[in-house]
C-alpha cells in the first residue's frame, strides 16, 4: 500500500490520448492523477493549484509548444517534467530546457507499441518524483553552433590519443550531462563509447545535435565502426552496443539482445566489454541515472586498471548509478558534471 502518492497532471491536446495516458495511470498503485491540462495555458493556471509532483507532457502542442512552456513554467515551479514525444528533434530542446526525462509515443493501433509505453512511462514518473530539476539559465541558448573546445584544456601527445578508450554510461538527466562534458573537450580526444539510456530512433538524433556542438565528431554508432581518436560512437537506441578487437583495431559490435541490468542498450554491457577487452589505457565515467546499470561493469574496469570517474550527487539530476558505483569502490574520483572534463584531460595529460 502506498501512503504517498506521486501526483501526476497530464497535459495533452490529444482529448483520446489523454484519457488513454490517465486510465492506465489511475491503475498504478503508487500514482495518482490530479488532474489534466488540455494545453499549456491550462497547465499553466492549474499547476498552482493542483501542486502536482511530476508533470507529463506533450511536446508539440497547438499555442504554446513544450519548449517555451518549460522556459515559462520552471524559474517558478521547478517540478520535474516527463516529455511524451513523437520521433523528432524538439525533445532535446525541450531536455535542454529543463525537462528530466522523455517518452515515445506509441503507435497506438500496436498493443505490444502500447504496453511498452506505458510501463515506460510510470517507471520514468516514479525516478522523475526523485529527481532534481535543473533550470536553465536566462538568455542560454537550446542549441550552439560547434565550439571550440575550451583553450585552457592540455593537448594530447599521439601516443596518449591512440592508445586509450573511453567509455561513458549515463540515464536519467544524461543526455544533457554528457553534452556539459562532450562539449568541453578537444577534437583531439580518444575514442570515446557512450551509452545512454534511450529509445530507438532518437540515439540517431541525438548523436546528430552532439555533432554540431562537440568539437570531436560524434554519430550513432554501426556494427563494425573502428574507435579512433576525435570520434564519439553512441550506442544505438534497443541494441546492445560491445568493445571487441578485430583486424583493424578496436571497433564496436551492435546488436539485438535481451535487456541486461534493466536496459538495452546497458551500461553494463559496454563497460564489462571494455574491461574484459581492451588491453590499452581505458577510462569510464559513470553519470546521472537511476538504478544500477554501469555499477559493475565499472567495477570490472577499475580492477583491470582503469581510471573511473563518477559524477557527484550535487550535480546530478538523479544520482542512482554514479551512487551505486562510488559505493562498491567502482570510482576512482568523484566530480561534478562542469569539472569531468578537466579531470579527465588532466588524468591523460599525466
Amino acid at each position: 500500500m502506498y501512503h504517498n502518492k506521486i501526483k501526476v497532471l497530464v497535459v495533452d491536446d490529444s482529448s483520446l490520448f489523454r484519457q488513454t495516458i490517465i486510465q492506465y495511470l489511475s491503475s498504478q498503485p503508487n500514482i495518482e492523477v490530479v488532474g489534466y491540462a488540455i494545453n499549456a495555458f491550462d497547465a499553466k493556471k492549474k499547476i498552482p493549484a493542483l501542486k502536482p509532483d511530476v508533470v507529463t507532457l506533450d511536446v508539440e502542442m497547438p499555442g504554446l509548444n513544450g519548449i517555451e512552456f518549460l522556459k515559462q513554467l520552471l524559474p517558478t515551479n521547478p517540478i520535474p517534467v516527463i516529455l511524451v514525444s513523437s520521433l523528432n528533434l524538439s525533445v532535446f530542446d525541450a531536455m535542454a530546457a529543463g525537462a528530466v526525462d522523455f517518452v515515445r509515443k506509441p503507435d497506438m493501433t500496436a498493443n505490444s507499441s502500447k504496453e511498452i509505453f506505458f510501463s515506460s512511462l510510470a517507471s520514468k514518473i516514479t525516478t522523475a518524483s526523485m529527481a532534481k530539476v535543473r533550470i536553465q539559465k536566462q538568455g542560454a541558448a537550446v542549441t550552439a553552433p560547434k565550439q571550440p573546445a575550451a583553450a585552457s584544456l592540455p593537448s594530447l601527445s599521439r601516443t596518449v590519443l591512440d592508445s586509450t578508450i573511453i567509455g561513458i554510461g549515463a540515464s536519467t538527466g544524461g543526455t544533457e550531462a554528457t553534452l556539459a562534458v562532450l562539449k568541453k573537450l578537444p577534437a583531439d580526444i580518444p575514442g570515446i563509447v557512450i551509452t545512454q539510456h534511450m529509445p530507438e530512433g532518437f540515439t540517431a538524433m541525438y548523436a546528430e545535435r552532439l555533432n554540431r556542438i562537440c568539437a570531436m565528431e560524434v554519430r550513432e554508432a554501426r556494427n563494425g565502426d573502428i574507435i579512433h581518436p576525435g570520434l564519439a560512437l553512441i550506442a544505438p537506441g534497443a541494441m546492445q552496443m560491445e568493445v571487441i578487437h578485430g583486424k583493424g583495431g578496436y571497433m564496436v559490435q551492435c546488436k539485438t539482445g535481451e535487456k541486461v541490468s534493466g536496459h538495452c542498450p546497458s551500461v553494463d554491457v559496454l563497460f564489462s566489454s571494455i574491461a574484459k577487452n581492451v588491453s590499452i589505457k581505458k577510462v569510464g565515467i559513470i553519470m546521472t541515472g537511476m538504478g544500477r546499470d554501469g555499477a559493475d561493469g565499472l567495477l570490472k574496469m577499475k580492477q583491470k586498471g582503469a581510471f573511473t570517474i563518477g559524477q557527484d550527487k550535487e550535480s546530478c539530476v538523479v544520482y542512482g548509478m554514479p551512487m551505486v558505483a562510488y559505493n562498491i569502490g567502482a570510482v576512482s574520483v568523484q566530480a561534478s558534471c562542469e569539472n569531468i572534463s578537466s579531470v579527465l584531460m588532466n588524468h591523460l595529460k599525466k
